[in-house]
Protein backbone atom coordinates (compact mmCIF):
# COMPACT_ATOMS: atom_id res chain seq x y z
CA UNK A 1 0.00 0.00 0.00
CA UNK A 2 1.50 3.04 -1.30
CA UNK A 3 0.87 6.74 0.54
CA UNK A 4 2.02 10.44 0.42
CA UNK A 5 2.11 13.79 2.02
CA UNK A 6 2.59 17.18 0.67
CA UNK A 7 3.42 20.13 3.11
CA UNK A 8 2.86 23.67 1.40
CA UNK A 9 2.39 26.92 3.51
CA UNK A 10 -0.25 26.40 6.41
CA UNK A 11 -1.35 23.21 4.50
CA UNK A 12 -1.12 19.18 5.22
CA UNK A 13 -2.20 16.75 2.87
CA UNK A 14 -2.00 13.18 3.18
CA UNK A 15 -3.47 10.18 1.24
CA UNK A 16 -3.17 6.49 1.53
CA UNK A 17 -4.01 3.42 -0.77
CA UNK A 18 -6.66 1.56 1.63
CA UNK A 19 -7.84 -0.99 -0.44
CA UNK A 20 -6.44 -3.24 -3.47
CA UNK A 21 -9.09 -4.83 -4.65
CA UNK A 22 -11.36 -2.70 -5.24
CA UNK A 23 -8.49 -0.19 -5.88
CA UNK A 24 -9.37 2.59 -3.47
CA UNK A 25 -7.36 6.07 -2.35
CA UNK A 26 -8.52 7.71 0.63
CA UNK A 27 -7.33 11.56 1.31
CA UNK A 28 -7.21 14.04 3.94
CA UNK A 29 -6.10 17.88 3.30
CA UNK A 30 -6.14 20.65 6.84
CA UNK A 31 -5.59 24.38 5.70
CA UNK A 32 -6.61 27.19 7.98
CA UNK A 33 -9.98 27.36 8.68
CA UNK A 34 -10.70 24.55 7.03
CA UNK A 35 -10.85 20.68 6.09
CA UNK A 36 -11.20 18.34 2.91
CA UNK A 37 -11.59 14.86 3.04
CA UNK A 38 -12.73 11.73 -0.16
CA UNK A 39 -11.53 8.63 -1.16
CA UNK A 40 -11.71 7.64 -4.64
CA UNK A 41 -13.49 4.72 -6.43
CA UNK A 42 -13.94 3.87 -9.86
CA UNK A 43 -16.48 1.62 -11.84
CA UNK A 44 -15.08 1.03 -15.74
CA UNK A 45 -16.89 0.30 -18.64
CA UNK A 46 -14.32 -0.50 -21.42
CA UNK A 47 -16.15 -0.04 -25.26
CA UNK A 48 -13.68 -1.05 -27.56
CA UNK A 49 -11.43 1.88 -28.64
CA UNK A 50 -12.42 3.73 -25.26
CA UNK A 51 -12.93 3.64 -21.55
CA UNK A 52 -15.47 5.09 -19.82
CA UNK A 53 -14.64 6.00 -15.56
CA UNK A 54 -17.40 6.70 -13.11
CA UNK A 55 -16.19 7.64 -9.94
CA UNK A 56 -17.81 6.69 -6.99
CA UNK A 57 -17.51 8.48 -3.53
CA UNK A 58 -18.26 11.91 -2.45
CA UNK A 59 -15.93 14.68 -1.55
CA UNK A 60 -16.46 16.66 1.56
CA UNK A 61 -14.97 20.65 2.33
CA UNK A 62 -15.67 21.84 5.82
CA UNK A 63 -15.16 25.21 7.34
CA UNK A 64 -14.26 25.42 10.87
CA UNK A 65 -17.61 27.66 11.56
CA UNK A 66 -19.88 24.55 10.47
CA UNK A 67 -20.35 25.12 6.49
CA UNK A 68 -19.90 21.90 4.45
CA UNK A 69 -20.12 21.24 1.54
CA UNK A 70 -20.57 17.60 -0.69
CA UNK A 71 -20.15 16.91 -3.85
CA UNK A 72 -19.43 13.81 -6.52
CA UNK A 73 -17.25 13.91 -9.75
CA UNK A 74 -18.64 13.72 -13.18
CA UNK A 75 -17.65 11.10 -15.29
CA UNK A 76 -14.53 10.67 -17.35
CA UNK A 77 -13.90 9.03 -20.56
CA UNK A 78 -10.57 8.32 -22.25
CA UNK A 79 -11.28 8.04 -26.49
CA UNK A 80 -8.54 6.58 -29.30
CA UNK A 81 -6.93 3.53 -26.65
CA UNK A 82 -5.67 1.40 -30.15
CA UNK A 83 -6.00 4.08 -32.98
CA UNK A 84 -5.67 8.18 -32.50
CA UNK A 85 -4.86 10.59 -30.94
CA UNK A 86 -5.54 9.78 -27.20
CA UNK A 87 -7.63 12.64 -25.33
CA UNK A 88 -10.39 12.80 -22.54
CA UNK A 89 -13.33 14.19 -21.81
CA UNK A 90 -15.72 14.99 -18.33
CA UNK A 91 -19.11 15.03 -18.57
CA UNK A 92 -22.44 14.99 -16.52
CA UNK A 93 -23.35 16.88 -13.70
CA UNK A 94 -22.11 17.69 -10.54
CA UNK A 95 -24.16 18.43 -7.29
CA UNK A 96 -22.32 20.74 -4.80
CA UNK A 97 -25.04 20.14 -1.71
CA UNK A 98 -24.50 22.86 0.73
CA UNK A 99 -25.82 22.72 4.60
CA UNK A 100 -26.48 26.39 5.02
CA UNK A 101 -27.61 28.65 2.66
CA UNK A 102 -25.97 28.17 -0.51
CA UNK A 103 -25.50 24.93 -3.11
CA UNK A 104 -24.82 24.43 -6.79
CA UNK A 105 -25.40 22.66 -10.57
CA UNK A 106 -22.76 22.22 -12.51
CA UNK A 107 -23.34 20.65 -15.91
CA UNK A 108 -19.97 19.27 -18.02
CA UNK A 109 -21.36 19.21 -21.34
CA UNK A 110 -19.97 16.08 -23.24
CA UNK A 111 -18.17 16.31 -26.62
CA UNK A 112 -19.54 15.43 -29.26
CA UNK A 113 -17.24 14.98 -33.04
CA UNK A 114 -19.12 17.99 -34.50
CA UNK A 115 -18.84 19.80 -31.68
CA UNK A 116 -15.74 23.32 -31.99
CA UNK A 117 -16.15 24.73 -28.77
CA UNK A 118 -15.67 21.65 -26.36
CA UNK A 119 -14.98 21.08 -22.54
CA UNK A 120 -18.05 23.47 -21.96
CA UNK A 121 -19.49 24.06 -18.22
CA UNK A 122 -22.55 25.55 -17.22
CA UNK A 123 -23.99 25.84 -13.95
CA UNK A 124 -26.15 28.00 -11.44
CA UNK A 125 -25.73 28.34 -7.54
CA UNK A 126 -29.14 28.25 -5.76
CA UNK A 127 -30.48 29.39 -2.20
CA UNK A 128 -32.46 27.05 0.10
CA UNK A 129 -35.33 28.60 -1.44
CA UNK A 130 -34.21 27.27 -5.06
CA UNK A 131 -33.90 30.85 -6.49
CA UNK A 132 -30.76 31.07 -8.55
CA UNK A 133 -28.49 33.52 -6.86
CA UNK A 134 -25.53 33.29 -9.17
CA UNK A 135 -25.08 31.83 -12.78
CA UNK A 136 -21.35 30.24 -13.97
CA UNK A 137 -20.00 29.72 -17.25
CA UNK A 138 -16.62 28.29 -18.98
CA UNK A 139 -14.47 25.44 -19.73
CA UNK A 140 -13.10 22.22 -17.44
CA UNK A 141 -9.43 22.76 -19.25
CA UNK A 142 -9.18 26.71 -19.38
CA UNK A 143 -11.71 28.91 -17.04
CA UNK A 144 -14.61 29.62 -14.61
CA UNK A 145 -16.62 32.51 -14.41
CA UNK A 146 -19.71 33.74 -12.64
CA UNK A 147 -22.22 36.50 -12.86
CA UNK A 148 -24.97 37.28 -9.95
CA UNK A 149 -28.30 36.63 -10.72
CA UNK A 150 -30.17 33.98 -13.33
CA UNK A 151 -28.72 34.56 -17.03
CA UNK A 152 -28.69 30.80 -17.71
CA UNK A 153 -30.93 31.68 -20.89
CA UNK A 154 -28.76 34.48 -21.74
CA UNK A 155 -26.44 33.09 -24.49
CA UNK A 156 -23.00 30.88 -23.77
CA UNK A 157 -20.62 32.72 -24.99
CA UNK A 158 -18.75 35.06 -22.54
CA UNK A 159 -18.36 37.61 -24.71
CA UNK A 160 -22.16 38.25 -23.56
CA UNK A 161 -21.12 38.37 -19.72
CA UNK A 162 -20.18 42.22 -19.52
CA UNK A 163 -20.02 41.34 -15.76
CA UNK A 164 -18.49 38.38 -15.26
CA UNK A 165 -15.93 37.86 -12.75
CA UNK A 166 -13.45 35.24 -12.73
CA UNK A 167 -13.47 32.32 -10.35
CA UNK A 168 -10.23 29.75 -11.61
CA UNK A 169 -8.03 29.88 -14.29
CA UNK A 170 -5.78 27.58 -15.73
CA UNK A 171 -2.03 28.30 -15.07
CA UNK A 172 0.22 28.89 -18.54
CA UNK A 173 1.68 26.01 -19.86
CA UNK A 174 5.50 25.43 -19.37
CA UNK A 175 8.13 27.17 -21.57
CA UNK A 176 9.67 24.11 -21.37
CA UNK A 177 7.19 21.05 -21.67
CA UNK A 178 8.32 17.56 -20.38
CA UNK A 179 8.54 14.02 -22.38
CA UNK A 180 4.85 14.12 -20.28
CA UNK A 181 3.94 17.41 -20.34
CA UNK A 182 3.63 17.75 -16.24
CA UNK A 183 2.93 21.07 -14.94
CA UNK A 184 5.92 22.73 -12.95
CA UNK A 185 3.62 21.50 -9.58
CA UNK A 186 2.80 18.43 -10.52
CA UNK A 187 6.82 17.43 -11.41
CA UNK A 188 7.07 18.75 -7.72
CA UNK A 189 4.99 16.06 -6.28
CA UNK A 190 7.43 13.58 -7.31
CA UNK A 191 10.57 15.72 -5.73
CA UNK A 192 12.64 14.30 -2.84
CA UNK A 193 14.44 17.86 -1.76
CA UNK A 194 17.61 17.29 0.88
CA UNK A 195 16.27 16.43 4.37
CA UNK A 196 12.93 15.10 2.90
CA UNK A 197 13.81 11.36 2.74
CA UNK A 198 14.96 10.90 6.38
CA UNK A 199 11.03 12.54 7.44
CA UNK A 200 9.41 9.89 4.90
CA UNK A 201 7.59 6.55 6.15
CA UNK A 202 8.71 3.62 3.53
CA UNK A 203 5.69 3.30 2.41
CA UNK A 204 5.58 6.89 0.44
CA UNK A 205 5.08 6.63 -3.44
CA UNK A 206 7.85 9.40 -3.45
CA UNK A 207 10.10 5.89 -2.97
CA UNK A 208 9.31 4.02 -5.63
CA UNK A 209 12.30 2.58 -7.28
CA UNK A 210 10.52 1.79 -10.80
CA UNK A 211 9.18 5.53 -10.69
CA UNK A 212 12.54 6.93 -10.32
CA UNK A 213 13.88 4.58 -12.59
CA UNK A 214 11.21 5.84 -14.61
CA UNK A 215 12.85 9.49 -14.67
CA UNK A 216 16.35 8.83 -14.82
CA UNK A 217 15.55 7.13 -18.62
CA UNK A 218 16.07 4.02 -17.23
CA UNK A 219 13.16 2.50 -18.86
CA UNK A 220 14.35 -1.26 -19.02
CA UNK A 221 15.11 -1.23 -14.96
CA UNK A 222 11.67 0.68 -14.68
CA UNK A 223 10.07 -2.01 -16.44
CA UNK A 224 11.65 -4.75 -13.96
CA UNK A 225 11.11 -2.58 -10.59
CA UNK A 226 7.09 -2.50 -12.07
CA UNK A 227 7.08 -6.32 -12.56
CA UNK A 228 8.29 -6.40 -9.28
CA UNK A 229 6.28 -4.65 -6.88
CA UNK A 230 3.29 -5.91 -8.60
CA UNK A 231 4.07 -9.00 -7.32
CA UNK A 232 4.08 -8.01 -3.74
CA UNK A 233 1.52 -6.00 -4.52
CA UNK A 234 -0.13 -9.30 -5.03
CA UNK A 235 0.94 -10.57 -2.02
CA UNK A 236 -0.34 -7.62 -0.08
CA UNK A 237 -4.14 -8.31 -1.55
CA UNK A 238 -3.76 -11.87 0.05
CA UNK A 239 -3.34 -9.55 3.28
CA UNK A 240 -6.15 -7.72 2.50
CA UNK A 241 -8.07 -10.85 2.10
CA UNK A 242 -7.33 -11.96 5.52
CA UNK A 243 -8.49 -8.92 7.20
CA UNK A 244 -5.54 -6.27 6.64
CA UNK A 245 -6.52 -2.79 7.56
CA UNK A 246 -5.32 0.31 6.56
CA UNK A 247 -2.84 2.86 9.00
CA UNK A 248 -4.53 6.24 9.70
CA UNK A 249 -7.73 5.69 7.92
CA UNK A 250 -10.56 3.96 8.79
CA UNK A 251 -14.39 3.26 7.05
CA UNK A 252 -16.79 5.59 8.86
CA UNK A 253 -19.19 3.34 11.03
CA UNK A 254 -22.19 2.81 8.89
CA UNK A 255 -20.58 3.44 5.72
CA UNK A 256 -18.10 2.74 3.18
CA UNK A 257 -16.55 6.04 3.18
CA UNK A 258 -12.99 6.19 4.31
CA UNK A 259 -11.66 8.77 7.05
CA UNK A 260 -8.60 10.58 8.44
CA UNK A 261 -8.54 8.84 12.22
CA UNK A 262 -5.37 10.98 12.81
CA UNK A 263 -1.78 10.37 13.88
CA UNK A 264 0.20 10.37 10.81
CA UNK A 265 1.79 14.05 11.08
CA UNK A 266 2.92 12.75 14.93
CA UNK A 267 4.24 10.03 13.78
CA UNK A 268 6.60 11.74 10.87
CA UNK A 269 7.51 14.65 13.64
CA UNK A 270 8.84 11.85 15.71
CA UNK A 271 10.15 9.99 12.76
CA UNK A 272 8.56 6.39 14.06
CA UNK A 273 7.75 4.10 10.97
CA UNK A 274 8.44 1.39 13.10
CA UNK A 275 4.88 -0.31 11.91
CA UNK A 276 5.32 0.62 7.99
CA UNK A 277 7.77 -2.04 6.53
CA UNK A 278 10.23 -1.23 3.69
CA UNK A 279 7.17 -2.41 0.60
CA UNK A 280 9.79 -1.34 -2.02
CA UNK A 281 12.48 -3.64 -0.82
CA UNK A 282 13.61 -7.01 -1.71
CA UNK A 283 11.01 -9.52 -0.42
CA UNK A 284 11.69 -11.88 1.54
CA UNK A 285 10.30 -15.01 2.92
CA UNK A 286 9.53 -13.98 5.89
CA UNK A 287 8.19 -10.59 4.94
CA UNK A 288 4.76 -9.30 6.31
CA UNK A 289 3.32 -6.98 4.25
CA UNK A 290 1.15 -5.32 6.71
CA UNK A 291 0.93 -1.42 5.57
Amino acid sequence: MTSGQVTFSNIHFTWRQVSHHPMIVACHCEGRGWKFWGDSNLKSKFWGRSIQLDPVGVLTLEFDDGEIFQWSKVTTSIYNLILGKLYCDHYGTMRIEGNREYSCKLKFKEQSIIDRNPHQVQGIVQDRNGKTVATLLGKWDESLHYVLGDHSGKGRGLEQWYEACLLWKRSNPSQFPTRYNLTHFAITLNELKPGLKEKLPPTDSRLRPDQRCLENGEYDMANAEKLRLEQRQRQARKMQEQGWKPRWFAKKKGSETYRYIGGYWEAREQHKWEACPNIFSQASTTDQMLV
